[in-house]
């Protein structure tokens, strides 16, 4: 990549919508009830968690990068009580592992709840949680997200792995849509989301990516698949070997061509429309994606210089 100015501009003006959305990612009165759609409050609040947590580890304290997403990350936990509300949720869905993958974010960033962790280990040790029928990628996500919030260590992930659509080496002309998505999300459990850079990655599933990942990239771009396209980007970023400058510079152009002037992303189509808001819900995702995978792109360009160095899953993270 020839010049890094293209993907920075995208994080800081993405960064700079969702802070102005900040209200829009609170939990609602719903938060703890047993019909309260998950989907429209934990998720988003988990998700913005999570890419904060990245920034943070990816950028200098002094960066303005930085204190964004920290101030963020400080809004999201204070919207759980500062960890009360997870022991809460865990007392009502004891066998639920949305708030552990949620907790896992903040955890990382070193935001912990004692009183949770105790009541999530305990649950962790069943047999009924170790042996959940889950999808290989999601049994991924909850295996990384018990390290990382230190509740159990499992050897469990090889296994888990190997069950995946990336991990079988798929024909490439097979890639679509959801087989985009699962591989991605691989990507992002097997480096514990950026923070164990590259090294997280198996040869062959890195060699694998490194022949496919471009032509695949371009293929969303093409259709106008936005959110896949930046979640793709973030995987570039966490190959051992970057993708040729070109690929990078023609992708992160076509990212900003279509990032509404107020810096959020559509997930789909032809870009947003420039009067006026864009809709929260169908943007923020994306947008989120645009500044993580912008983020971890300024990181091994050398752009993130001064941030602290990645640790192993599990460990204290450092937050501002």
């Amino acid at each position: 990549m020839r010049d890094a100015r293209g993907a920075r501009q995208v994080a800081e003006d993405a960064l700079a919508w969702v802070s102005a959305h900040r209200a829009q990612f609170a939990l609602g009165e719903d938060a703890l009830a047993a019909d309260g759609q998950v989907n429209r409050s934990w998720k988003p609040l988990g998700e913005l968690a999570q890419v904060c947590a990245t920034v943070c580890r990816h950028t200098a304290p002094p960066d303005p990068l930085h204190a964004r997403a920290a101030d963020l990350m400080a809004f999201a936990w204070q919207e759980t009580g500062r960890g009360e509300l997870f022991l809460r949720l865990h007392r009502l869905e004891p066998f639920a592992t949305y708030p552990l993958e949620v907790y896992a974010a903040m955890a990382a960033a070193g935001l912990r709840h004692a009183g949770y962790e105790e009541a999530a280990a305990t649950v962790a040790r069943t047999r009924s949680w170790q042996l959940t029928e889950q999808e290989p990628t999601r049994r991924l996500g909850v295996l990384n997200a018990e390290a990382r919030s230190g509740i159990r260590q499992s050897d469990t992930m090889p296994q888990a792995l190997r069950r995946t659509w990336l991990a079988g080496l798929p024909e490439p002309w097979t890639f679509e849509q959801s087989s985009g998505y699962s591989l991605t999300h691989v990507v992002f459990h097997l480096t514990d989301w950026g923070r164990a850079g590259p090294a997280g990655l198996p040869p062959d599933l890195a060699g694998y990516l490194a022949d496919w990942l471009p032509p695949w990239l371009d293929t969303c771009l093409d259709a106008g698949m936005w959110d896949l396209g930046c979640e793709l980007l973030a995987v570039a970023a966490s190959l051992p070997l970057l993708p040729e400058g070109a690929v990078l510079d023609d992708a992160w152009a076509r990212i900003a061509a279509v990032q509404h002037p107020l810096g959020a992303v559509p997930e789909q189509g032809g870009g947003a429309d420039h009067d006026g808001d864009p809709d929260f819900l169908s943007h923020y995702h994306p947008t989120l994606m645009a500044a993580f995978a912008a983020t971890l792109t300024l990181g091994r360009l050398g752009d993130g210089a001064g941030a602290a160095p990645p640790h192993p899953p599990g460990g204290q993270g450092v937050l501002g």
